[in-house]
């Protein structure tokens, strides 16, 4: 019992130190954080950050993939959901799209992208995200030709065309969502999903 308990004490120590992470990235971004500006955050000692995690490296690795872990895990929900495989797709589509232009996700994603050129962890984390999200679309859009409610000859080459589209708009609403607000942003993507499902985009109303 004792051991598991110190065991459930570690985990939930190692959740409040990405946590902590996460914030301070945000507001300083992923190069200029320092594990002291982490122990500050939270009140901690760097000794006790660097007995869950050796290094600033490992830190900032762990809380990138606890991160995707989730957002991996709500994909896998909204493609598993109920609905037709357009009420899905939308669905997809909406939780890709930033809910403002500060959405924290987006912010940390974007900045990480920036990282991964120089960090091979990093890299291979964003790969991993950007696998996520292409998976999602292509299950859909084959979900959707398999049941013919969809007429796409290619669902991945078509998931590659959307998740690139998008991450184009995303990062200009994000930069200046004085020229593209997410309205407009919604009907774009959906405006190319219709067109890559073989579908009248009314179908997302």
């Amino acid at each position: 019992m004792r051991s598991t308990s110190r065991a459930d004490q570690a985990d939930q120590r190692r959740a409040e130190l990405l946590e902590a992470t996460r914030k301070v990235v945000l507001e300083r971004g992923l190069a200029h954080t320092r594990i002291a500006d982490i122990a500050k955050s939270i009140n901690v000692s760097g000794g006790l950050i660097h007995y869950h995690f050796a290094t600033k490296d490992e830190l900032i690795t762990a809380m990138l993939r606890a991160t995707l872990d989730i957002e991996s895990a709500k994909l896998d929900e909204l493609v598993a959901g109920p609905g037709s495989a357009a009420e899905r797709l939308d669905r997809v589509l909406r939780y890709y799209i930033p809910e403002s232009p500060s959405d924290q996700s987006w912010l940390l994603w974007i900045d990480a992208w920036n990282t991964a050129l120089r960090e091979p962890a990093v890299n291979e984390i964003m790969l991993e995200l950007e696998t996520a999200w292409l998976d999602a679309l292509a299950r859909v859009l084959s979900d959707g030709t398999e049941s013919g409610e969809f007429a796409c000859e290619d669902p991945a080459g078509a998931a590659e065309r959307i998740d690139a589209m998008l991450d184009g708009l995303i990062i200009r609403y994000t930069l200046h969502p004085d020229v593209l607000d997410r309205g407009r942003l919604l009907a774009h993507a959906r405006t190319a999903a219709a067109g890559e499902a073989g579908i009248p985009v009314t179908s997302f109303s």
